[in-house]
């Protein structure tokens, strides 16, 4: 199939496209790498009167390495983040995750900000931002607006973000040495998107998050088995985690139940047996 027509713009700059946005509102989608985005309307599961361009802006291109965060731009692929082409403030968890993320020509041209916005259920970036406790930052005509990843994402393709705003990149604080990660992810095949996907990390402080996606209607933290993570005992995180699924995804079947605290058990228990990152 073919998606319905549309119309095409590519604004010069941020402000252009900000200003593009608040004019056209919902009527209209920003598109970046368009790795999801246009093989859904080609489908005809979603439709825009007119998709932005805004692949080519360099503002969405920015990488910095701060004091105690990186900021990685909206528009960096998930094949640089895989390659070590921008910092990793959490010792090699990103770059796993994005190596995991479809096949390396779907890498090569999708964006960490086109996942995150589209917001996708079963796709990984949302999942690891939770983990890592990053921040959104948006643009739009009223200026700049910082919003943490728990409040960013709503529900199935639903997130916070304005229809005037645009995602300039993510503020992911830096894990300090000793911290320690785990992730583990189920999907039908290789490149497919994920049934189950949990990260957990834990700090060199003891402060422990666990998120976890795939089936649930969006990319959801685990309170109950972030806390048996933070205090060591894997036999807490995996009831922990039976129950905190139930009620995030409570259509489960008995299979889905099984694989989502299989997938949090095994994250959890890389977490502890892993050797302190520095």
């Amino acid at each position: 199939m073919k998606p319905a027509a549309f119309e095409y713009a590519r604004p010069a700059d941020l402000a252009e496209a900000c200003a593009l946005l608040g004019e056209l509102g919902d009527a209209a989608m920003p598109v970046a790498g368009g790795q999801s985005l246009v093989p859904m309307m080609s489908l005809r599961l979603t439709g825009f009167e007119t998709l932005l361009d805004i692949s080519r802006l360099d503002a969405l291109k920015v990488v910095r390495d701060e004091e105690t965060h990186v900021f990685i731009g909206a528009a960096v692929t998930h094949a640089m983040i895989e390659d070590g082409k921008v910092p990793d403030p959490a010792f090699g968890l990103m770059a796993r995750v994005a190596s995991k993320i479809a096949y390396r020509a779907v890498r090569n041209m999708g964006t960490i900000g086109g996942s995150v916005g589209l917001a996708d259920p079963a796709s990984d970036w949302p999942c690891c931002l939770l983990a890592l406790g990053a921040e959104v930052v948006l643009a739009g005509a009223e200026g700049e607006r910082v919003l943490g990843a728990g409040g960013f994402f709503l529900g199935p393709y639903e997130t916070a973000r304005d229809p005037a705003e645009i995602i300039t990149g993510f503020r992911i604080p830096k894990l300090s040495a000793g911290a320690r990660w785990g992730t583990f992810k189920v999907a039908r095949k290789s490149g497919a998107f994920s049934d189950s996907l949990a990260i957990a990390v834990l700090t060199a402080e003891g402060e422990a998050r666990v998120a976890l996606t795939g089936t649930l209607d969006h990319a959801q933290l685990l309170p109950g088995a972030s806390a048996a993570l933070a205090a060591g005992d894997l036999a807490a995180v995996r009831e922990a985690a039976r129950a905190e699924v139930a009620q995030a995804d409570p259509d489960a079947d008995a299979y889905r139940l099984r694989c989502h605290v299989a997938t949090v058990t095994r994250a959890a228990e890389e977490a502890l047996t892993m050797e302190p990152r520095r």
